[in-house]
């Protein structure tokens, strides 16, 4: 048996990918091409998803109130909800508003690291309202609680398949 290495007229494209031999020429583009491929991209408001999260947390809470007749359980499913728009919502805000926001409007790295702080506060103000929410309603329903937390945090997906769509309406 034995063991040949292989014929190099015979490698797959992979190889020859690793090599190096067909790897495409990157071609940076001009400030005139990256102006128009933004403009063909599709705008996506943050503000409309903590939007439509706030819609799906309200419609959680009444069809809650109306499968169980219990303002106990409803309350539980809005609480749930809104323990994701309002971190959200302050996220959006210090992401689009705030002035450290316009501060770092120009600077990629910076506005990185803005956006990881936004995001650090918004787990942790999630994290604290969730931690409070026995305490603000008595004998919460935590089945109801959690229906809530989910609804919400499946708007994100409801808005990347709008934003798909659109897109591909689009382009």
């Amino acid at each position: 048996m034995s063991t040949m290495p292989p014929d190099r007229s015979t490698a797959t494209s992979a190889d020859d990918w690793e090599d190096g031999a067909q790897e495409p020429e990157f071609k940076p583009l001009t400030r005139e091409e990256a102006q128009q491929w933004r403009a063909g991209q599709p705008k996506f408001s943050i503000w409309r998803l903590v939007g439509l999260q706030l819609l799906a947390g309200l419609a959680a809470g009444a069809v809650a109130w109306l499968l169980t007749q219990s303002v106990l359980v409803a309350g539980s499913v809005v609480y749930g909800a809104a323990a994701v728009v309002i971190p959200s919502a302050l996220m959006a805000y210090g992401l689009t508003s705030s002035a450290l926001s316009r501060l770092m409007a120009g600077f990629a790295q910076a506005a990185f690291a803005g956006f990881l702080l936004w995001e650090g506060i918004k787990v942790l103000l999630a994290v604290v309202l969730l931690w409070l929410a026995p305490m603000v309603i008595p004998g919460l329903s935590w089945l109801g609680l959690l229906a809530g937390l989910v609804v919400v945090l499946k708007v994100y997906w409801l808005g990347f398949l709008i934003q798909g769509r659109r897109s591909n309406v689009n382009g």
